[in-house]
């Protein structure tokens, strides 16, 4: 059992790292930029909080099979599939967390507003700076949000991971899935103790959260 929640955290933290690199850019994309592409691009990255976890694992087991156009090309590396492997549910991990990032960092980098990055360029700072020094401390809550949700979301998982993983001891195999997997054996005791953490673990996150919210209003309210 120590095995399955050490290799669920270790999904998650390498899941999360992972999203807090990648969504930045797409987040500060989605918060600034004029693109006409902006609502097709956001609607494609929301599309995992409402779409199925089964038939977004599903195209992903395709995706990542071993006779996909994707797989073939790498097959010159010697990597024929990523379905059921480790890495597999990595990338299935972000793309079924993405929005959970993206989201918090796209609202954290509006909230930023134009002000601060116009008095940063009249001081003579390129666009590059003024995203490090200015616009990346003030958003820093929305990092702390998106890192929060993104690693929740992971270790909660369970129809993505079950389709594209398939529940490999030592491989594929999490948290949610040990528990389906105690429930199908009937050892309830087991599985009563999993879950009862689990839902400690998700009370504790959204009390977190909730906390985290109410410490921002208090400092942007007016005394």
């Amino acid at each position: 059992m120590l095995d399955v929640a050490w290799l669920t955290v270790k999904l998650a933290g390498i899941t999360t790292i992972l999203l807090l690199i990648l969504a930045t850019p797409l987040a500060w994309w989605l918060a600034r930029g004029r693109s006409r592409w902006k609502s097709p691009v956001g609607a494609l990255v929301a599309l995992p909080i409402v779409l199925p976890p089964t038939v977004l694992g599903f195209y992903l087991l395709i995706a990542l099979g071993p006779h996909s156009p994707l797989m073939t090309l790498l097959h010159p590396f010697g990597v024929r599939t990523l379905a059921f492997t480790f890495e597999g549910l990595v990338i299935g991990s972000l793309i079924y967390s993405l929005p959970f990032a993206v989201q918090p960092l796209r609202n954290a980098f509006i909230a930023v507003g134009d002000e601060p990055l116009e008095a940063a360029a009249t001081l003579g700072a390129s666009p590059w700076n003024a995203f490090l020094r200015v616009a990346l401390p003030l958003a820093l809550p929305g990092y702390a949000v998106a890192a929060i949700l993104a690693f929740a979301h992971t270790v909660g998982e369970f129809g993505v991971v079950m389709m594209l993983g398939g529940g490999i001891p030592g491989e594929t195999e999490v948290l949610s899935i040990e528990i389906y997997r105690l429930v199908e054996a009937l050892e309830w005791d087991k599985a009563h103790i999993l879950a009862g953490l689990l839902l400690a673990f998700a009370f504790l996150v959204m009390l977190g959260l909730l906390l985290m919210e109410r410490r921002s209003s208090a400092r942007t309210s007016p005394n």
